[in-house]
């Protein structure tokens, strides 16, 4: 029993033994978690979802950093401080074990405000990458920066800081990339930027004026691999050339624009001794106004590494023949500069192992001449030509011994035609043909338009003599491709248009028939439909809901007609809209002020109805063009229109419309200040897989301009005028008009204005062509407007004006005809003489007085000057305290004479003159 006793109970302590064990574990475990909780917030403990992952310290940073900047987007509507975990905030990134804010990226989320006083920033000490690029930041780059000492990437490009660049950037020393480009900062690069050890990609492209002195800080950035210092001053940088050679590891380098030709001594004279060797792949030296000289320090920078080179937009004649023996250059940049010599002689010297590995040669805009020869089209691995504006001969045909690779062709302004060139038949890999302007006159062979099937992304057959139908467009061309077809005499209907289009212009044609097969365009992606200045016919469809990348509409002098759809309003990219020159009728449709983006919107002659929308001043306010002209709206001018301050071009006339002319037409800002608003629109289209062509729209308009129509094209940009001209409009000019002094055309004739034109007008001094005529103005011209001297365009007839026409070399400069119909208007250039003048050239008055030039006053003369003299003083005595008493007791009496004063001094004056003439003439007898 005892023996079984001491066994149970060994038993029992074992159990209880194992038990106390398990419950240390246990606990041991829990302290550990619990240190790991305490330690470490991004672990939860029991599923509370609650607990925060980011520091609060660098949480309530943020918000800091937060509160000054301007948000407009709402990017930044997750940083509250109601969501305690920051890493889930939008731009931000934390360390997964720590929960420290690592990454702080808010680019392209338009955002504004100055920074330079966020030194909250700095309690994100284990902030690594930054990148702020793309907003609207402004003031100075913050100086605290320098102490974000972790930094690997650093991104404040295309922003508007100003100011110089803190030294401090030079503490940075883990950065591997660095961007300062795109803002407007000033003075020199800081020589502490040589500390940046580490860095391999330096940007600085277009940071405003900057420059660099002494260069050789970039001699100790051993590991750069790119470099762009485009826009930079390197006038100073002596032997700049030296110290690019001794990065070993660069591959990318841009000076675009550097000013190196100013650069005396680019490179040391045992320079060219060197054995150094460049690693250089892509070398960009555009627009630096180089010379032919330049190719001596050129030549260590190009080796057989370099695969592309920019050389465009300089002065170069020429170039040397080791380019040709670069043995892995595949584009080469040669356009825009003045060589002037034989293509053949260019090319020969391309003749290299170059001319087995070039893909893309760009040489337009020099002055080549002579022909193409066959050997361009014979180099094996060439698939990007432009040859365009030099004065290369294209032969009519080709015996290619080999097929062509080209892929893209540009030959605009040079000599192909006047056949349409069957060589083209030949390239059967093209994607891009450019032949426009190149003197063809001729007709399109039918095999030409089945020559690429699914194949074309870009033709432009534009400013030509080109006739014949355009068959099915739907087999030649690849999605999102562009048809340029304008300025031709093409003629017929259009059958079928591809449905991924991404530009059509068929502008100046002959084209006839509807306009429905746009709805055959559906994918959204059109940017571009011109098809103005032809005869096309019918309503216009309502499908334009697929349009909703559309950026420029014009169908103006059509034979189009109805009403527009309610799907225009869809068209929220839109920036010009022109239906010049239709038969569309009815009320502007109310779903066309969604059209927010519109900065050009002419519907001049057509038939529309209805009043002047007072949504187009409240919603379509950046408006440059607003041309309503010839149409039947009536109604008044509504105020809102003065909300435009960036209208230039404003023509209500030929309408029906009455009222007074607004006041508040003085707040067209822009008409008051010099220069225009850049009026172009600019868009992308796709080239290659990973390239793109910048493209532009000049935008153009039917203007009335001194009496006829004119198509204002470059200069409608520059063109600033307010045309109101022929409707029932009444009452007075507002003076505050005469405040827009950048104004240069002012017509208000034809219809039933009065009161007086008003005495400022002169200062309106940039105007060009000012008619008033037909209406029913009166009183005397203003004499400020003989300081209107570049007048060259003046109507004051068929009014009720009157007195002499003031005396300037402008004002008597034009026929007699522009001042007609004034029954009371007298002077030059009218042969009516205004009173006095005929008195001037009465006999002389006989008396005792002595001959001319005696030098004493006669009696007659004498007592002349005394009554004037006496009469004068005692009028203007009497006249005065009656006057002064009278207007000083009576206010209706007080706004009455200075009425009948302003009308009256005029009068006054020229009667005074008139009378001092004859007193000295009298004095002459």
């Amino acid at each position: 029993m005892g023996a079984v006793h001491m066994s149970k109970k060994s038993s029992r302590f074992s159990i209880i033994l194992i038990m106390n064990l398990c419950v240390f574990i246990m606990f041991s475990i829990l302290l550990l978690l619990l240190v790991t909780t305490t330690t470490s917030p991004l672990v939860p403990v029991g599923g509370d979802v609650n607990l925060k992952k980011c520091l609060d310290k660098e949480r309530d940073a943020l918000l800091l950093f937060k509160a000054p900047l301007q948000d407009p987007d709402g990017r930044l509507s997750s940083w509250t401080a109601d969501e305690h975990d920051c890493c889930k905030w939008s731009g931000i990134t934390c360390n997964n074990q720590t929960g420290h804010v690592t990454e702080l990226d808010i680019f392209l989320y338009g955002l504004g405000g100055e920074i330079s006083h966020c030194h909250s920033l700095l309690n994100l000490t284990y902030l690594n990458h930054l990148r702020l690029s793309i907003n609207s930041f402004h003031g100075t780059i913050p100086t605290f920066i320098g102490s974000l000492t972790r930094l690997r990437y650093l991104n404040l490009g295309s922003n508007h800081f100003n100011g110089t660049i803190p030294r401090s950037i030079g503490s940075l020393t883990e950065l591997s990339y660095l961007s300062l480009s795109y803002n407007s900062l000033s003075g020199t690069i800081p020589p502490e930027f040589g500390n940046l050890t580490n860095l391999q990609e330096l940007y600085l492209s277009n940071v405003g004026r900057c420059r660099v002195e002494k260069v050789e800080w970039l001699s100790h950035l051993t590991h750069l691999e790119e470099l762009d210092m485009d826009g930079i001053s390197l006038a100073k940088a002596e032997k700049w050339v030296d110290v690019i050679l001794s990065l070993p590891k660069l591959s990318w380098l841009s000076l675009r624009g550097c000013e190196l030709s100013q650069v005396m001594y680019p490179y040391s004279s045992s320079f060219l001794n060197s054995s150094s060797s460049s690693s250089i792949e892509s070398l960009y030296l555009s627009d630096n106004i180089l010379t032919s000289s330049m190719y001596r320090w050129l030549f260590p920078l190009t080796s057989n590494t370099l695969q592309f080179l920019d050389l465009s937009g300089n002065m170069l004649d020429g170039i040397p023949k080791y380019l040709g023996s670069l043995c892995s250059l595949e584009t080469l940049y040669f356009y825009n500069n003045s060589i002037a010599v034989k293509f053949p002689d260019f090319l020969n010297n391309l003749s290299g192992c170059t001319s087995d590995t070039l893909q893309k040669l760009f040489l337009s805009d020099n002055h080549l001449n002579g022909s193409i020869s066959e050997k361009l089209w014979e180099l094996p691995r060439l698939e990007y030509i432009d040859l365009s504006f030099n004065n290369l001969t294209v032969p009519s045909t080709y015996h290619l011994s080999n097929i062509s690779y080209v892929k893209y062709l540009y030959l605009s302004s040079c000599k192909v035609g006047p056949r349409f060139p069957k060589w083209i038949q030949t390239h059967k890999n093209l994607t891009d043909l450019d032949l426009s302007n190149t003197g063809i006159s001729d007709t399109t062979p039918l095999e030409f338009w089945d020559m690429w099937p699914s194949q074309l992304k870009y033709l432009n057959l534009s400013s030509n003599n080109i006739s014949g139908k355009v068959p099915d467009l739907l087999s030649n061309f690849a999605k999102y491709s562009a048809i340029d077809l304008s300025s031709n005499n093409f003629y017929g209907p259009i059958p079928n248009v591809p449905s991924t289009l991404f530009s059509l212009n068929l502008y100046r044609n002959k084209f006839t028939g509807g306009i429905s097969f746009i709805c055959q365009i559906v994918d959204e992606l059109l940017y571009f439909l011109d098809l103005s200045h032809n005869s096309f016919i019918g309503q216009l469809p309502d499908c334009l809901w697929h349009f909703k990348q559309l950026k420029v509409l014009n169908l103006g002098n059509n034979n189009l007609f109805g009403r527009l759809p309610p799907s225009i309003g869809s068209l929220i990219q839109l920036q010009v809209l022109s239906l010049y020159d239709n038969n569309f009728s009815g009320e502007l449709p109310l779903s066309l002020k969604n059209c927010t983006s519109l900065i050009s919107l002419n519907l001049g002659a057509n038939k529309f109805s209805g009043n002047v929308p007072v949504w187009i001043g409240e919603n379509l306010t950046g408006l440059y063009v607003l041309i309503l002209r010839s149409n039947k709206i009536f109604g008044t001018i509504p105020l809102q229109l003065c909300q435009l301050a960036r209208l230039q071009t404003l023509d209500l006339s030929m309408n029906n419309l009455h009222g007074s002319i607004p006041s508040c037409l003085s707040n067209l800002t822009s008409m008051v200040q010099q220069g225009g608003f850049s009026q172009d629109v600019q868009y992308y289209r796709n080239v290659t897989d990973n390239s793109f062509a910048f493209e532009t729209y000049v935008d153009h308009a039917m203007i009335e301009w001194q009496g006829d129509e004119h198509e204002f094209f470059n200069n409608l940009k520059l063109l600033k005028i307010i045309n109101l001209s022929s409707n029932n409009l009444t009452g007075q000019i507002p003076y505050q008009i005469t405040n827009l002094s950048d104004l240069v055309a002012l017509n208000l004739s034809r219809n039933n204005l009065s009161g007086e034109i008003p005495r400022k007008i002169g200062e309106m001094k940039k105007l060009l062509t000012l008619d008033l005529s037909r209406n029913n103005f009166s009183g005397w011209i203003p004499s400020s407007m003989s300081q209107m001297s570049l007048l060259n365009d003046l109507d004051l007839s068929f009014n009720k004006l009157s007195g002499r026409i003031p005396t300037s070399t402008q004002l008597q400069s034009f026929p007699p005809s522009r001042y007609n119909g004034n029954a009371r208007l007298c002077g030059p250039p009218l042969t009516k003489k205004c009173p006095g003048d005929e008195e001037s050239e009465s006999p002389p008055i006989i008396g005792n007085g002595k001959s001319e030039g005696d030098g004493e006053d006669t009696d007659d003369e004498v007592e002349l000057w005394g009554w004037f003299v006496i009469g004068g003083g005692m009028g203007f005595g009497t006249g005065f305290w009656i006057a002064c008493g009278a207007l000083l007791l009576n206010r209706r009496g007080r706004h009455a004479f200075f009425q009948f004063y302003e009308s009256f001094k005029d009068l006054f004056y020229v009667r005074v003159v008139v009378f001092i003439v004859n007193l000295q003439k009298a004095r002459q007898m």
